[in-house]
């Protein structure tokens, strides 16, 4: 990718989740960098290269990272898994505050509420890093409303991978969003779902089978109705296409060529 295409920003935070696993960072934003929640950025690290054409030393690597900031924030805010061995999260890893990350100048995706028409119930179902996009729509004004119920539902292994849980949590007392919680304490809806592990309050199983079994709408209070539901769906490539056949079964479908749909799936695989 040509040098004009992308900007060099700053590591300003790091946060470890689970070490060695899961981590957080944010970094400087340029300012003409513009996004709407649910996109992704396409982030580059410096990898030694002998071989590289420049003389450097070093070549840059590209991976898509969905964004976890809001659009107003003046920072931009990243999670990801450690891939042992991987080629990109090898060098992400070390990086620490003050280090140099390259961010693409264009923001890419779909899994965005543009994609549907207007609903009343907003379904965020993900596993592991695919929260990243939720906690970005999570923070957009418009969202909370646009919507009756923001039901998300993160599904992970052990309980200590609940990345996120107090920011989702801390809603309640934000400044903006927990006027609306005070006015309908059934407006946000947690649910974490741990698939390894019992943990007290939180449910068991992977997202399918809880929409299989009922309990996934049992436990949130509402049905999971294509006329009302708008769902998306972010996490490894095998949930989200389990999900995409059961929701297909239940009446739900991805936006075509003059037809709104009320599925939305991110695809960076």
């Amino acid at each position: 990718m040509s040098a004009d295409k992308y900007t060099a920003e700053t590591v300003t935070w790091v946060k470890t989740w689970v070490p060695g696993k899961l981590f957080s960072f944010r970094t400087t934003r340029d300012q003409g960098f513009r996004f709407v929640p649910g996109q992704f950025a396409r982030l580059g690290v410096a990898k030694p290269d002998p071989s590289a054409a420049d003389g450097s030393g070093s070549t840059i690597v590209w991976r898509a990272y969905s964004i976890v900031s809001a659009p107003y924030d003046e920072h931009l805010e990243f999670f990801s898994i450690v891939v042992d061995g991987g080629e990109f999260t090898s060098e992400l890893e070390k990086l620490g505050e003050g280090d140099t990350i390259y961010v693409d100048k264009t923001a890419f995706g779909f899994l965005t509420t543009a994609a549907f028409p207007t609903g009343k119930d907003l379904w965020m179902l993900s596993s592991g890093t695919g929260l990243a996009p939720f906690i970005s729509v999570l923070l957009d004004l418009q969202v909370w409303d646009d919507y009756e119920h923001l039901i998300v539902v993160h599904s992970v292994r052990t309980a200590e991978e609940l990345a996120y849980r107090e920011t989702i949590e801390g809603l309640a007392d934000h400044p903006y969003f927990g006027e609306m919680v005070a006015a309908n304490p059934h407006k946000l809806i947690y649910l974490p779902s741990i698939t390894r592990e019992i943990v007290p309050g939180a449910l068991n199983g992977r997202i399918t089978t809880l929409i299989e079994t009922g309990e996934l709408e049992r436990r949130a209070g509402v049905a999971l109705d294509p006329e009302r539901g708008r769902v998306m769906l972010c996490g490894n490539p095998e949930m989200v296409s389990d999900l995409r056949h059961l929701l297909a079964s239940r009446g739900f479908a991805a936006s075509r060529r003059g037809r709104p749909g009320n599925l939305a799936v991110e695809n960076y695989w």
